[in-house]
């Protein structure tokens, strides 16, 4: 092979290379500019899966798959049959892959009963499966306090329920439902406040890892125990917040009231507790982002996201009530002071607007409805799995009091 031959084949092989490299790049050729273009990439995944996908209401194939696409503004829907819709305006840019994970739900979701006991009140241990239950079926045998775990599978050979405290137990003059319920940081003991006259109360230190024989009243060193536990809970969190950016770190510590943090521990939704601007962290800003406009100057008591990984803020204004709390003040020791949770993929948050249970992306767009049926307006949560746990009574005619039921919402 002469020079000329060996240089042709470099040539060539350079070409195939500068071609290919490209190619994968997002550059597409052009035939009316006979030339190479540069083109984005949308990276669409949905759950379920194999929805279908309409780019500016023309079908362009089923998730999950990789959409290139000349740059551009354009409106992406998800639908499958069956599920709601999800929609977004998104603008494409050469050389960009933007990533978009749509969650659908179903449109009738399923209700499995998952205790029978006649339940007056229950309350979730956070972002955890357990919920604490108060059964009052008339059977003194039964009655009392249990921890569920949601957790449990119905064909397990594990129970899912734990008895804590018989309610014969109590006291007579004791009123059942408990005025308050704090947990311990870890979850390993639960302070409850009961009414004991019109004008008196009594607090029972009880713990949660198995049935309460003696009682443990704590009414005299309630705010004391109270006081160690909000610091313990409030050193926990400064843990996580310390693995923020430096300059985040100061501004939540010193300006925010974390409500809770998603359960992969990368976003924050808190309430702002004074008027502070968030400075850029990660400047220049990362390319191929959530597109979403963020909100940097924050308001006194409105809520917000904070996504560490992109640096972005969001306001969220979704109307939330507040069947959870205990307290009418904020305190970390509570489950949350709104009716709103992180649900498990850390990218979605789920909440009561006092009608209906409503789940959200967790920049603020694309509400959707997750239950609208009868429930007891003072519970749900939702579980590591993604299942919704409500309190309901399907049967009133039969059953006096409601039970624990799952709403199959995936």
């Amino acid at each position: 092979m002469n020079i000329i031959q060996r240089l042709l084949v470099v040539t060539a092989f350079l070409t195939i290379l500068v071609i290919s490299i490209a190619f994968a790049r997002g550059y597409r050729l052009d035939m009316q500019k006979k030339s190479l273009t540069p083109t984005g990439i949308l990276a669409i995944s949905s759950s379920p899966k194999a929805a279908k996908i309409y780019i500016n209401n023309e079908l362009q194939g089923a998730t999950d798959t990789n959409l290139t696409l000349p740059p551009g503004n354009y409106q992406v829907e998800v639908k499958k049959e069956g599920y709601t819709d999800w929609t977004k305006q998104v603008s494409l840019k050469g050389e960009l892959v933007l990533t978009i994970d749509a969650l659908l739900l179903p449109l009738n979701p399923s209700l499995s009963p998952l205790t029978n006991l006649g339940i007056v009140k229950a309350v979730p241990l956070d972002q955890t499966d357990q919920i604490l239950l108060f059964t009052q079926g008339g059977d003194e045998t039964k009655d009392g306090i249990y921890l569920f775990d949601a957790s449990v599978k119905p064909l397990s050979f594990m129970t899912p329920l734990k008895l804590i405290l018989l309610k014969k137990n109590l006291p007579p003059d004791v009123d059942f439902i408990p005025k308050a319920v704090y947990f311990s940081p870890d979850y390993q003991q639960v302070i409850l406040e009961f009414g004991q006259s019109s004008t008196k109360t009594v607090t029972y230190l009880l713990s949660l890892g198995g049935e309460n024989t003696n009682l443990f009243d704590v009414t005299a060193s309630e705010q004391t125990l109270l006081t160690a536990w909000d610091k313990q809970k409030q050193a926990d969190n400064q843990k996580i917040i310390e693995t923020f950016p430096t300059n985040i770190v100061k501004i939540a510590s010193d300006s925010f009231h974390i409500i809770s943090f998603s359960p992969s521990e990368t976003k924050i939704l808190y309430e702002a507790t004074q008027p502070v601007t968030l400075p850029p962290i990660i400047n220049p800003p990362l390319i191929a982002t959530n597109q979403t406009k963020e909100e940097r100057t924050l308001k006194k008591s409105h809520l917000y996201v904070y996504d560490m990984k992109e640096d972005k803020n969001y306001e969220i204004n979704i109307p939330v009530s507040s069947p959870n709390s205990s307290s009418p003040t904020l305190s970390p020791l509570l489950p949350t002071s709104y009716s709103i949770m992180w649900y498990p993929d850390s990218r979605h948050l789920i909440f009561f607007d006092g009608k209906k249970i409503s789940i959200v992306d967790y920049d603020d767009t694309n509400e959707q409805t997750v239950y609208s049926g009868p429930f007891e307006k003072s519970f749900f949560t939702v579980t590591s799995n993604g299942t919704l746990v409500i309190l309901t009574n399907l049967n009133p005619e039969e059953n006096k009091l409601p039970d624990l039921y799952a709403v199959g919402i995936h």
